[in-house]
């Protein structure tokens, strides 16, 4: 899986996002997200998803492509168990 390195991370940068829905915590889905900078704090970068910024957290999985972020989704939410 490619994960995006936010030590790399600027402005105008696709990234894709598992994110769950926050109205049925039990969906979630993979979704492209843009890095922007901060609306409120100059020196800092945020995420653009669904018309909202979002602080980009230490643990936020970034990847660099629907692929690497559908994959990831498919282990995390169907692979439970299986080896």
């Amino acid at each position: 899986m490619s994960m995006k390195n936010l030590d790399d991370a600027k402005p105008g940068d696709e990234v894709y996002v598992i994110y769950r829905n926050p109205h049925v915590p039990s969906v979630a889905n993979v979704q492209a997200a843009e890095i922007v900078q901060h609306p409120k704090d100059p020196n800092a970068l945020a995420l653009f998803l669904n018309e909202t910024f979002h602080v980009i957290e230490d643990d936020d999985a970034l990847f660099t492509s629907s692929e690497s972020a559908q994959k990831a989704y498919e282990d995390h939410f169907f692979e439970f168990g299986e080896e």
